[in-house]
């Protein structure tokens, strides 16, 4: 293990995430909202220590292997998240509360504690919001950007941080340019849509803060009603038009803007199916509402839930946890197969449903002609059948892990339904549950909410990254 290399990367990131607390700073000092000593403290006790450590450990001349990349992509993770709490620590919080809010958000899963959001200072409130965006894309990939400059190699950490798509090709030669590629349709995505929440009639300070929480499909908001504050038609579709493109995979983004090929759009399987799926979330909500004679639900609403849901950014327009359990059950449903491999989102991944859709096709194909020769495809590329079995025991770890991680909510005397939606919601970095969570997650025990940090980690990490280090395969040399 090449440990000082490691702590080395670890401070660069540490005081790349305290020059960022100079945002909520500023923001604090133009809205003279009397908490800037949180910020500036939070700022100091990082950046020093990590400056400290950085110059300490910058001539290393180790190189980074594979299990370097996954021990410092678990870890930034978790330390990140700790170093986050100290703001909301400093604010009043307790430590549990803070870690849960901090994790939430570097994830970009959304679950909160805080209720009374109207009422919080605007420093504390655009700092929640910058949390999620910059996990949205991960400070990883941001990292990697610079760390050529810094003498380090970054290949294995961007392997192992982008799954999917991105995983097994890189966009552009070197890898620097690839993470200084996806940054720059990361920020203009971002920049596109505080713009257009503007101009819709937000406020230019809720449309900024908005825009990080859409495009890292965090879904913090600004107010305890979400987007349904607003109440704005437009609102609602500039939000689902850029929830949907940070549910793309970035590689297409890439294709259609540096190369030129907007068509890649219209051939992506994945992209087909994911969109496939969401239409038939959408029909058959509108179709139960129906048959049930429920009238507490309009197709606008609706459309919004499904597409917030299903990219599992988790804003709300209204509540729809009292709508009927099909419904609200079917939309979870939705979270589970989740947004497209290389993008921001959450959930197992479409390419990955995909696979095994097809894959059960073709065995079922064998059963009645044994003599067959037929190949597993995606789209027109053939899928290896390792890559099949590999995602089979994915999902089945992913089962296994939804399961334990039930129990032991269950454990705490949570009922069935807020237990079920709550490690639903954290596995699937979407936020919002049902029941007793489908508001605020205040309610859950101090164990629980450790239980529920744990389980946005292993969906951030899409399991096996962490996992593996509880091996003991991993740790032999």
């Amino acid at each position: 293990m090449a440990f000082k290399p490691i702590i080395n990367l670890f401070s660069v990131l540490v005081m790349l995430f305290s020059i960022s607390l100079l945002a909520p700073l500023g923001i604090s000092f133009f809205f003279e909202d009397g908490v800037e000593y949180i910020f500036l403290t939070t700022f100091v006790a990082t950046f020093i220590p990590a400056l400290l450590t950085w110059s300490v450990t910058r001539k290393s001349n180790e190189e980074m292997g594979t299990k370097d990349g996954f021990v410092i992509i678990t870890l930034f993770w978790v330390v990140l998240s700790f170093v986050g709490s100290m703001p909301f620590v400093l604010s009043g919080m307790s430590f549990v509360d803070s870690f849960f809010e901090s994790m939430s958000g570097i994830t970009t899963t959304g679950a909160t504690v805080i209720s009374g959001l109207d009422l919080l200072p605007e420093s504390i409130l655009f700092y929640r919001q910058m949390l999620q965006w910059m996990g949205g894309m991960g400070l990883i990939v941001l990292a990697i950007a610079v760390m050529p400059l810094l003498g380090i190699g970054g290949g294995q950490l961007f392997k192992t941080e982008i799954p999917g798509a991105l995983n097994d090709q890189k966009l552009t030669p070197r890898i620097k340019e690839t993470a200084q590629a996806l940054w720059l349709i990361y920020l203009t995505l971002t920049f596109a849509c505080a713009a257009l929440y503007y101009l819709a009639g937000m406020t230019a300070f809720d449309a900024i803060s908005h825009s990080l929480s859409t495009v890292s499909i965090g879904g913090f908001s600004t107010h305890d009603a979400s987007i349904g504050f607003f109440n704005s038609l437009s609102i609602e579709l500039i939000c689902i038009v850029f929830m949907l493109l940070s549910a793309f995979s970035y590689a297409l983004h890439y294709f259609a803007i540096y190369k030129r090929k907007p068509l890649k759009y219209f051939h992506d399987a994945e992209l087909r199916f994911f969109t496939s799926i969401l239409l038939l979330i959408f029909v058959l909500s509108i179709l139960f509402c129906y048959l049930l004679g429920y009238d507490g639900a309009s197709l606008r609403q609706i459309l919004f839930q499904s597409v917030s849901i299903v990219t599992t950014t988790g804003f709300v327009s209204t509540d729809y946890s009292s709508w009927p359990t099909v419904i609200t059950f079917l939309l979870l449903v939705g979270a589970f197969i989740g947004a497209c491999s290389g993008s921001v989102g959450g959930g197992i991944k479409s390419w990955r449903v995909l696979i095994m859709i097809n894959h059960a096709k073709i065995n079922i194909m064998r059963l009645v002609h044994p003599n067959a020769v037929v190949s597993l495809k995606i789209g027109s590329k053939a899928v290896d059948d390792k890559v099949a079995e590999s995602v089979w025991g994915f999902f089945s770890i992913y089962i296994i892990s939804f399961m334990l991680l039930l129990l032991s909510l269950l454990a705490t005397g949570m009922d069935f339904e807020s237990a079920f939606s709550a490690i639903g919601a954290c596995l699937n970095n979407l936020g919002p549950g049902l029941g007793s969570v489908s508001e605020t997650y205040s309610s859950v025990t101090d164990f629980g909410k450790g239980v529920l940090a744990f389980a946005m980690i292993l969906g951030r990490l899409e399991i096996f990254t962490l996992l593996v280090l509880f091996t003991t395969v991993f740790w032999d040399k």
